[in-house]
């Protein structure tokens, strides 16, 4: 049998994530879609897992479309046959849309090359950890398209207008060590320490953690640009009271009165 071109694997409380096709970069085809929506129906279906660290085997984290999807052979209708529209709507629009709404947390270990909507994927997750060798590459000029799966909406964010439009535009390579600096990126994992390895720690550190309030966190960090000051109060105020009825926001209040370490159980 063919191996599955995403690999699963439950770590105790951390879904670990493997983007599986090495010889090809881990670039997507539409099969490696399917694959990966599999392994989120697992993690959705799951209530023990309370963190999420996506990857890529080999030496690449993912080098977004693999360009073998398109048919660019001579002939009738080359322009309708090629174009890679179908392809985001029905491929990595739904993935990114799934990875945000995942109802854990995410984290991309970013084990080397991160290339057109393979970086895209790795700025979708909540948190990223490069390898010291990984780079971010927003390929797609180099192909006359624009960035995509969400990319112009992250780098503008993250990077701010000047470097989002340098990147896109130039699609010159960032090493690790920018995109920690520049903000693209959460950290570079230290020398010495495999970026799985960092990235599997911050997951457990998560897993722990009140799950119900890290999703509203995420929620509320992303809305914060589209809204006012007065509406993001509000949005605070009824975000708290929401959490205020869950267990952990009672357990975690307990257990500060009673001087003792929390037990939080993402409910």
């Amino acid at each position: 049998m063919t191996e599955s071109t995403v690999l699963y694997e439950a770590r105790g409380a951390v879904a670990l994530v493997t983007l599986n096709r090495p010889q090809a970069l881990n670039s997507f085809t539409r099969a490696m879609h399917q694959d990966l929506w599999a392994a989120l129906d697992r993690i959705e279906a799951d209530k023990s897992i309370r963190a999420c660290v996506l990857t890529g085997a080999g030496r690449g984290f993912c080098a977004g479309l693999d360009l073998a999807e398109l048919d660019l052979a001579p002939g009738p209708d080359l322009v309708k046959r090629a174009d890679p529209g179908p392809f985001i709507e029905q491929g990595f629009n739904p993935t990114a849309r799934r990875l945000q709404s995942l109802r854990v947390p995410t984290i991309a270990a970013v084990n080397g090359v991160a290339a057109g909507a393979g970086a895209s994927l790795a700025l979708t997750c909540d948190l990223a950890i490069a390898a010291p060798n990984a780079s971010f590459i927003q390929a797609f000029i180099k192909l006359g398209l624009v960035p995509d799966a969400g990319g112009t909406w992250f780098l503008v964010r993250k990077l701010g207008i000047a470097r989002a439009m340098g990147a896109a535009m130039l699609g010159d390579k960032i090493s690790a060590k920018d995109a920690k600096e520049w903000g693209l990126i959460w950290d570079v994992a230290p020398d010495g320490k495999d970026c799985l390895e960092a990235a599997m720690e911050l997951a457990q550190r998560l897993a722990v953690l009140p799950t119900q309030g890290l999703l509203a966190t995420r929620k509320l960090m992303r809305a914060a640009a589209g809204h006012d000051l007065d509406a993001q109060l509000d949005l605070e105020r009824d975000t708290q009271s929401a959490l205020g009825r869950t267990h952990d926001y009672i357990e975690g209040v307990t257990a500060f009165r009673e001087k003792r370490t929390p037990s939080f159980k993402g409910e």
